[in-house]
């Protein structure tokens, strides 16, 4: 007779819940950070690995492929020619470091720089990977609301002279302020110099998350907040993930040596996947230019998709604003609605979502919105998928109407 060993009694208090097994996606997959398959350069990156190889292959011999802990030198040196002709920022490959995906990045600043107590803001509508970092830290989220420009920096100075009113000085001032997940606002650059003139008034630095700026529709961005900040106050944050694929986790953080040094310190990987870095590097150098705004058009495609299904499906009981770039739609759906609830009851129907309580620091505030990711499905099953959503939305919370289904198809 066999015996299972009892795990639980060792685990330390206040560990993370055990994670559920995986048991496939669902047929209709609004969520996570997926992309458009078809979108993705596999020939261009089958070229390009088995040139990589080639030349220079036997280097995976060595631990940084001989060029560091920071990463792989040809990596670094292209991002730091993109990162300057995209976002204005000046910088070397000295200044960057390769990390395993954005989440990595986050968790390199967020041990570099916080403690449990600690306070830091952020949107109100804010990244769940982020907002759920915070929680296991035990560190407060001071969320700031948003308007259609993105963070709103009367507010965001309100709650620094309240913060500072009660001796409470944050760590930090975590933001995604080009094509914000989820609400797809970009911040407008007058508001970006507020907001650095405000981190520097009250002596808080400022963590910029910048994984989606490649993704804007115009494919125009504005400076990049690092590239505007006089006092060397800002760490930012991009990833591979939305331009090329996510699978590949490949991140990095640009960010002032003294600061640098610390994060470098907590990564105790021996370096992020090599492999992945030398085919990116490879890849990018003469195709990156291109790539991206094919992709853009694949997904804007797909967003007119979304919201043609919602409008015709929904009628007036979807609301939600046009983002500017990205693979995401907030919408905010009849205050009956629990999106939690929704959730759970979308899913056994095959229809996953992202509930909007699990994505902002108000749980009320955003109780009956959900965020849903367009860039996985295709255009067939965002149509399928959003109808049976609408089916399952009618049934349990009596919306959407079919009359205001029908008022607002015809409009």
């Amino acid at each position: 007779m066999s015996m299972t060993f009892d795990f639980a009694p060792l685990v330390p208090a206040g560990a993370p819940p055990p994670a559920a097994r995986w048991t496939g996606s669902a047929k209709f997959n609004f969520t996570g950070g997926n992309n458009d398959a078809d979108a993705v350069p596999l020939d261009g990156l089958m070229a390009a690995a088995q040139a990589v190889l080639a030349r220079e292959g036997r280097s995976l011999s060595h631990y940084g492929l001989a060029s560091g802990p920071q990463g792989y030198r040809p990596l670094r040196d292209f991002l730091a020619a993109k990162l300057k002709r995209d976002a204005g920022m000046a910088c070397t490959a000295d200044d960057i470091l390769i990390v395993s995906g954005s989440l990595q990045a986050l968790d390199l600043v967020n041990g570099a720089l916080l403690g449990r107590g600690d306070t830091v803001i952020c949107e109100r509508d804010n990244y769940q990977g982020t907002l759920t970092r915070y929680q296991r830290l035990g560190v407060t989220a001071v969320g700031i609301p948003l308007d259609e420009h993105g963070m709103r920096i009367d507010a965001l100075e309100a709650a620094l002279a309240e913060l500072k009113r009660q001796g409470v000085r944050p760590k930090f001032i975590y933001t995604i302020p080009t094509v914000q997940n989820p609400t797809g606002t970009i911040l407008p650059k007058e508001r970006r110099v507020a907001l650095l003139k405000l981190a520097d008034e009250y002596g808080v630095p400022i963590v910029e998350d910048d994984c989606y700026a490649d993704l804007i529709w115009s494919g125009n961005r504005p400076p990049a907040l690092y590239a505007m900040g006089k006092s060397e106050n800002v760490i930012h944050i991009g990833s591979f993930s939305k331009s090329i694929a996510p699978a590949l986790r490949v991140g990095f953080i640009v960010a002032p040596w003294s600061i640098m040094s610390r994060m470098l310190a907590l990564k105790t990987d021996a370096g992020s996947g090599a492999l992945e870095q030398m085919v990116l590097a490879e890849y990018c150098r003469d195709n990156f230019a291109t790539h991206v705004p094919q992709l853009r058009v694949a997904l804007r495609k797909k967003l007119d998709t979304l919201m043609e299904a919602l409008n015709e499906q929904f009628g007036t009981a979807a609301e939600f604003a046009e983002p500017e770039g990205g693979i995401f739609l907030w919408v905010k759906l009849p205050d009956q609605v629990d999106t939690l609830a929704l959730y759970q009851k979308a899913l056994a129907a095959g229809v996953a979502i992202n509930p909007g309580p699990e994505w902002s620091t108000d749980r009320v505030h955003s109780k009956s919105r959900m965020r849903l990711c367009f860039a996985s499905p295709s255009q067939a099953e965002i149509r399928e998928g959003i109808a049976v959503l609408a089916d399952i939305c009618r049934k349990e919370f009596g919306v959407p109407e079919r009359s205001a289904n029908v008022a607002r198809a015809k409009g």
